[in-house]
């Protein structure tokens, strides 16, 4: 059960997210993603905006429950890293203006091992008030 070293999902759902030109090494492997923008003082509001695009663009079946439940947890352990722990966002006046990307494929060597998803989440968080918010990154990764 090795990870095939041309084929870390994590490492390509963070590129993806930091430079967009790297968008055409993960066509390159054939696997499904989507990329897009959130910002909100409500958590909520950024993880429905993530699953929201990962069902449009057909890289998570909306109707199987696997799918939508691997695609969360990835979310949310990419949301720990840009909460540094604490998943809260307005209860504590901060706010995230985040860009993300969904990555779905296979990153073993044998093909039994089955897809796994990856969401990075690439932006700012901070006090609502502009000019007042650092960088932040997160990663999430999970088996479907």
């Amino acid at each position: 059960m090795a990870l095939s070293n041309e084929k870390l999902i994590g490492k390509m759902a963070i590129l993806g997210v930091l430079d967009e030109s790297y968008l055409s090494e993960i066509k390159k492997q054939g696997w499904k993603y989507c990329v897009g923008k959130a910002g909100s003082m409500d958590s909520q509001k950024v993880v429905a905006a993530i699953e929201t695009a990962a069902k449009n663009e057909k890289v998570i079946q909306s109707g199987i429950y696997r799918e939508t439940h691997s695609l969360y947890h990835a979310i949310m352990e990419a949301f720990h890293g840009v909460t540094r722990g604490q998943v809260q966002l307005g209860t504590v006046l901060r706010t995230v203006g985040l860009r993300f990307i969904v990555v779905r494929g296979n990153p073993y060597e044998k093909k039994e091992e089955g897809d796994w998803i990856a969401v990075a989440l690439y932006g700012t968080i901070g006090a609502p008030v502009k000019g007042l918010e650092h960088e932040a990154i997160g990663l999430g990764i999970n088996h479907i």
